[in-house]
Parts: C-alpha cells; structure tokens; sequence
C-alpha cells in the first residue's frame, strides 16, 4: 500500500523514515536536520561510524528519539539536468531504501521528497520515480511494506496524490 500525506516526517508513528542526507551522513539543512535535531545527538555518534554513503545508496540507524525505530539514511543526486544519471541513482535511493527497511522487519516506511529540496531535482520527476520504483520494489518483493510519501508542501502533496491515483 502506499499513500501521501503533508506533515513532518520526524513525528510520523511508523517503523522506518528515511532520511535525504548527504554523502557525509553527519546531518545538514533541510529534512535531514531536521531528523538529526528530532532524533538527537545519538544519532550523530552512530552515523559517524559509518563512513559515509555514496549517491544512491543507503545506510541505515536506529530512530532514538524520533517514533521511528529506524532511520534510513540515503543521499539524492544534485540534478544537473538529468543527464547526468540522476535518474538512476534517485531510484537507487528509494529501492536501497527499501531493501533495507524490509531487511530490519520494518512494515512501514516514509519517504520525504528525496532531492527536490536544494538539490533542485524537479519535483514531478522526482515523484514520478518515487512512485514507481516503490510499486516496483512491492510487486516485484512481494512485500507488504506500507510507503508513505511525506510531503512538505501542498503542492508536492498534489503531485504525489496524481501519481497514486
């Protein structure tokens, strides 16, 4: 199942949020502060043990403070156009994702706008991904994770709920 609602990821009660972090994993602008502030400095001290993590991929933590168990976390591409690839690591972020989230048992996850924040992917494109790497991932697993997109805006909320139907 999966469903798009506006709210702030960091209060949602489910098992895993993802977190659109940087490559360094050590927390930045944007939602990933966000988490990082919600979840508190615990989180910090796991992530620095993870060496960071390439475009695409992901890493994932416990939620600490935040409802969340777990905290999935996967740095977007910086859209350059969309020639460059970023396509295919966007939907990387979102099947990582979620190949780690069912790995860890989790029934549920969200999803904030991966890269449509500063890293100006366009947010259409970028939903478009999201949504379909997502229904791919469900029907190709087989796995009965519920997916949330989580969004900041209106707008988003709007193009989200297109794409789903």
């Amino acid at each position: 199942m999966m469903k798009a609602i506006r709210g702030d990821i960091t209060k949602l009660e489910v098992d895993a949020i993802v977190n659109a972090a940087n490559t360094s994993l050590l927390g930045g602008g944007g939602v990933d502060g966000a988490i990082h502030r919600a979840a508190g400095p615990e989180l910090l001290q796991e992530c620095r043990m993870l060496n960071g993590c390439k475009t695409g991929e992901a890493k994932v933590t416990r939620g600490y403070r935040l409802p969340a168990k777990w905290v999935v976390h996967t740095p977007g591409p910086v859209w350059n156009g969309g020639t460059k690839g970023e396509a295919e690591k966007l939907a990387g972020c979102y099947r990582n994702s979620l190949k780690l989230a069912a790995e860890k048992g989790a029934k549920s996850i969200a999803f904030p706008g991966i890269s449509t924040g500063i890293y100006g992917y366009p947010v259409e494109e970028a939903a478009g991904i999201a949504v379909g790497t997502c229904r791919h991932f469900l029907e190709e697993t087989g796995n009965g994770i519920e997916v949330v997109f989580c969004c900041f805006s209106a707008r988003d909320l709007g193009v989200y709920r297109r794409l789903l139907g």
